[in-house]
């Protein structure tokens, strides 16, 4: 991808970001089939994770795990392409849903957040014994945008020990500086666009939960917000135990733990990703020697369309399917 070249036909980030997210083709044929399950975590909630998988199933078949972003799912188009890769490539591919992301309101005093190693841990052990249980012969784990910045920021806590439970890692379009990039994501044509859109759904699944659990935070205030440091600062920060969206923000990001990461490591970002300042993107001298950076001139915020009109999304999965299956030993 370090090569990527988008289109002529699709030129700047946020046409990139925009037309790959809701008219590039994600599949040749049919959408993906997903089977679900549901997980019940250490405190007694549930995640849905949702698997793509060859029929019959095939035990010899490694096991990508894809970490969806900000309000994403198994039905987002990053997540459809992969599970297309997946299916023409004998890998298959699971999506572990944040809380409150599969359609369902999860049933503990929380959501999600960007930092959460803690989540992604206990999912990846899982993960990994259902690899050791089936025999199949490896898992590899990738994230997108928030789920990215959250897996690489569990790779940088585990360092030597993450090498235990994957094989690889990669991190596409991720935020791993969030003040730098939720700051730009609060500003301008980003304010008036994404945020807006993820607010809308942002808001609705709060306040779910506010009725859930009365006085759990203001509602005044949280319909009051208008961009993700506000939404952050009365729902995001307190619940998951932050002081505030500055202290969530520098404590969650992966960037500064990125040279601690001990195992095979891919960080995939696109110089002109609207929601992501360059100049807030890792540098080799600051990250492990097991990381390598992909830093194309273009490809948007998880966009990277392909091919003639209207485009095909294949190219980044491909790119970072195959960097990840070299790693299978």
């Amino acid at each position: 991808m370090t090569d990527y070249s988008a289109p002529a036909w699709l030129p700047g980030g946020h046409l990139q970001t925009i037309w790959s997210a809701l008219w590039s083709r994600r599949f040749e044929t049919n959408a993906p089939h997903w089977r679900r399950e549901r997980w019940t975590t250490p405190d007694d909630d549930f995640v849905d994770v949702d698997f793509c998988e060859a029929t019959p199933p095939h035990s010899k078949r490694p096991l990508l795990v894809l970490f969806h972003g900000l309000e994403g799912s198994s039905g987002s188009h990053y997540s459809q392409a992969f599970a297309e890769w997946g299916l023409q490539n004998a890998c298959d591919v699971a999506v572990p849903h944040f809380r409150g992301c599969s359609g369902t309101l999860n049933l503990a005093p929380r959501a999600y957040h960007s930092g959460d190693h803690e989540e992604i841990d206990h999912l990846l052990r899982k993960f990994k014994r259902v690899v050791e249980a089936q025999s199949r012969p490896g898992l590899l784990a990738a994230g997108v945008s928030l789920g990215g910045n959250a897996l690489m920021r569990w790779a940088g806590e585990h360092g030597q020990l993450a090498q235990k439970v994957v094989n690889a890692v990669a991190s596409i379009c991720s935020p791993l500086d969030l003040t730098a990039s939720g700051h730009a994501i609060g500003q301008g044509f980003n304010r008036q666009v994404y945020t807006r859109m993820f607010l809308r759904s942002m808001k609705p699944k709060a306040m779910a939960k506010l009725k859930q659990f009365p006085g759990l935070f203001d509602a005044n205030k949280l319909m009051a917000t208008q961009d993700l440091y506000e939404f952050d600062d009365v729902f995001t920060a307190p619940l998951h135990g932050f002081k505030n969206t500055d202290d969530y923000w520098l404590r969650a990001s992966a960037l500064p733990h990125m040279g601690n990461i001990a195992l095979p490591a891919l960080a995939l970002n696109a110089q002109n990703d609207p929601f992501i300042p360059s100049s807030s993107l890792p540098l080799s001298e600051k990250v492990s020697a097991h990381v390598t950076l992909w830093q194309p001139d273009n490809g948007g915020h998880v966009g990277f369309a392909s091919g003639s009109w209207p485009g095909h999304l294949k190219a980044m999965p491909e790119a970072v399917g195959q960097w990840l299956l070299q790693h299978i030993h």
